[in-house]
């Protein structure tokens, strides 16, 4: 029996009256797509069964795909839904309590963990990293396959002040080019992103004297175009001659892409580089044992990292109240942390696994989720 994988959008309407359209829906039968292997139950496990919803970040999207389908395989009774709206949208429908988890690029802050008590109970909400991705620096020029771009002329491309894909700053790095007397189309994110919070976190680390503006999720500056969602943004550099954009390595494969400046060298964007930038990046302080937000070091000179990158986090609650919500998230969440898993988003998806050490704890911290 074959599978059938429906992703649609949906406006930004709200919270709680998303979840009856969510968007990412699988038949579950038959072998994992993404493997072409059968998934096997968790032994003396009980399947899962039941409807259940999920929204957030579209970096996850492809990922979530494997996910789904490797998960509905071994629980045939179970049907999820991934609505990828938005990092911002999936935080906002999950503290209203529309959803049972959130993919978000971001993790919470001080005052989304404090509004998370309010459906998860007294101990709130908890940041998992179950997925990491370079993010890229894409444009459309013709024959033009790399560029060298500095984080100051990124800054000054994206905040108007290089219109030009000739300008001496970007010709200086560059020597060997052919760059077109072409104007640049900068094209930033519409919604409330968590990769925009990323990029623009990476500017304000590396450029402070040019991007002066801080890290958020929302685009703070008038101009340039724009787009909702991942496949937005690349779905415009893509129809734009002298085009560029930030958005998740894994979704420009038919783009030009920019080496960014680590230390003394040019790095291009690789899982490898992504997957250390983590590991070199310490946790951020003050939270609870089991969340593990992540303060990536933008400013590591080691040629091995690429500190452009984004850490996209499940959401979950400490506490499910409902016990079929719980048991769901709870399996659902580990298969996802699991090594098999992290493989599956990586042949679909081409991130990075979380190393050993990061899914010892994923896997602890789900564990220590309770029920009813």
């Amino acid at each position: 029996m074959e599978r059938h994988v429906k992703i649609s959008r949906f406006p930004r309407v709200g919270s709680a009256v998303m979840v009856g359209a969510l968007a990412l829906s699988l038949a579950a039968c038959g072998s994992d797509p993404t493997t072409g292997e059968e998934p096997t139950e968790t032994e003396g496990a009980e399947p899962i069964a039941g409807d259940f919803a999920g929204a957030g970040a579209s970096s996850q999207e492809s990922a979530m795909e494997a996910w789904v389908a490797g998960f509905q395989g071994a629980n045939p009774d179970s049907t999820i839904n991934y609505d990828p709206a938005g990092s911002g949208a999936g935080r906002e429908q999950f503290l209203a309590g529309g959803v049972q988890w959130a993919g978000s690029d971001s993790a919470l802050d001080d005052e989304e963990l404090a509004t998370s008590t309010e459906v998860c109970g007294a101990d709130g909400a908890i940041d998992l990293p179950i997925y990491v991705s370079p993010i890229a620096v894409a444009f459309n020029l013709p024959g033009i396959d790399s560029l060298n771009l500095s984080s100051e002329v990124i800054a000054n491309i994206f905040n108007g002040e290089i219109t030009n894909w000739n300008d001496d700053a970007i010709a200086a790095d560059n020597p060997d080019a052919e760059l077109p007397d072409l104007d640049i189309t900068p094209v930033h994110r519409l919604d409330d992103s968590g990769t925009t919070e990323n990029f623009t976190e990476y500017l304000f680390a590396t450029a402070p004297d040019v991007w002066t503006d801080e890290p958020d999720g929302v685009w703070p500056l008038e101009g340039g175009d724009s787009a909702e969602g991942t496949s937005g943004v690349v779905g415009v550099v893509t129809d734009t001659e002298g085009a560029v954009t930030y958005a998740d390595a894994s979704r420009v494969v038919d783009l030009g892409s920019a080496s960014i400046q680590v230390g003394e060298e040019w790095v291009a964007f690789s899982p490898e580089g992504a997957a250390a930038t983590v590991d070199a990046s310490p946790r951020v302080e003050g939270r609870a044992e089991h969340d593990f937000a992540i303060e990536v070091d933008r400013t590591l000179t080691d040629p091995a990292t690429y500190p452009l990158v984004l850490v996209s986090y499940a959401i979950a609650c400490t506490n499910y109240a409902d016990e079929t919500n719980g048991n769901f998230v709870k399996a659902f969440l580990a298969y996802v942390a699991s090594d098999e898993g992290q493989q599956a988003a990586a042949a679909a998806a081409g991130n990075a696994p979380i190393s050993a050490n990061t899914a010892e704890q994923v896997a602890a911290a789900i564990e220590s989720i309770t029920v009813g």
